[in-house]
């Protein structure tokens, strides 16, 4: 099967793959928060754009300090850039748009999958900060586990390597 590219698909993918590319690129230097990470898809005109992030552990307030079974690690931090217009920067960028489409840009108001999560305490904070269709989006939440987070948000925050 031979995949053609046509300029006229290329030039409509330019700024979004520009944007994620240097948006990448600001990552591989080190982490920043979202507004500066943002600054390059503004520039593309993107109106559909979210930074992602996903943090092993429960993220306090400063001063508070959950209480941790020993030896686990808190703190890693997995992201990504979703794009909707296409969709891109993301391991499951269709599917999670479809979903973010369906809601009208709430997360909150994903279609909770039927299912049972085992009973394990593995805390994980998800974070959603960015635009959906012109409209700031700033989501935050801590779930018991994976299980529980990926039943309550579908594929948005299935940022597995």
């Amino acid at each position: 099967m031979t995949h053609t590219l046509t300029v006229k698909t290329a030039r409509r993918c330019l700024p979004a793959t520009a944007a994620l590319l240097a948006v990448f690129a600001v990552f591989a230097a080190g982490a920043v928060p979202a507004r500066a990470a943002a600054e390059p898809v503004r520039e593309t005109g993107q109106r559909t754009w979210l930074h992602l992030t996903v943090t092993r552990g429960e993220v306090l307030r400063p001063g508070l300090r959950p209480l941790r079974p020993a030896g686990h690690r808190s703190g890693d931090t997995r992201d990504t850039l979703l794009l909707c217009e296409p969709p891109l920067g993301h391991g499951r960028a269709a599917e999670a748009c479809a979903q973010l489409d369906a809601a009208h840009g709430d997360i909150r108001r994903i279609a909770t999958r039927d299912g049972s999560c085992p009973m394990v305490y593995a805390p994980l904070t998800a974070q959603a900060r960015g635009m959906w269709q012109g409209r700031p989006v700033d989501y935050r939440e801590t779930f018991s586990n994976s299980c529980a987070m990926e039943a309550v948000t579908g594929a948005l925050f299935a940022l597995d390597r």
